[in-house]
């Protein structure tokens, strides 16, 4: 099914804004058609309730780059469970008993109540630690998870209580050296994605 990128609810309070800047650069130099397959490639996996709104429960860091860049984008998705519900509450009550929202907020501070989550994926917060991640995952220091949800954020829990040197999403740089080391560490062998020590 082809949906608005701006009807979508997101079910997470927060982006790493790193991983968004890089998306927006890599879809500025495919052309309509690549991004298309692109898209038609990478459905997102949808929850739908009983007056058709729509929560996704995943790819929020593309579609937010897409939405930013495009506020009228349209993208592919695929329904995944319906709701017996025509209320907002009902519907972010039902997400939350199956794992599927993030209530932390950009500062790690939470869990926030559903209610609290955007409307929109314009709403979301920058979480420098998520941001950090991400770059990790692409070095390959951490590996991706994907069946895991949200486990980009159990490891920038894990960071956020480490001590780095002040960083932020627009410049990673000074916090890699020592969270490389971290997420390397013993101390950090819990976390799904682990490559172990150098």
């Amino acid at each position: 099914m082809v949906v608005n990128v701006g009807d979508l609810q997101p079910t997470q309070m927060c982006v790493g804004l790193a991983e968004v800047w890089s998306r927006q650069r890599d879809f500025g130099e495919e052309s309509k058609k690549e991004r298309l397959n692109y898209l038609r490639g990478k459905p997102v996996p949808l929850v739908r309730n009983r007056i058709g709104q729509l929560w996704m429960v995943d790819r929020h860091h593309r579609l937010r780059a897409l939405l930013e860049m495009d506020p009228s984008v349209t993208t592919y998705g695929y329904v995944v469970a319906e709701l017996d519900s025509e209320h907002r509450a009902d519907a972010l009550e039902s997400l939350q008993q199956r794992g599927w929202l993030y209530l932390h907020d950009g500062r790690g501070n939470g869990p926030w109540p559903p209610s609290d989550l955007p409307h929109s994926l314009l709403g979301l917060q920058d979480d420098p630690y998520r941001s950090l991640v991400w770059k990790l995952k692409k070095e390959g220091v951490i590996q991706p998870q994907p069946l895991i949800p949200y486990h980009e954020f159990r490891w920038g829990a894990f960071l956020r209580t480490r001590p780095l040197p002040p960083f932020s999403s627009a410049q990673l740089d000074p916090a890699l050296p020592a969270s490389r080391r971290l997420a390397r560490s013993a101390a950090a062998a819990h976390l799904a994605g682990w490559t172990g020590a150098d």
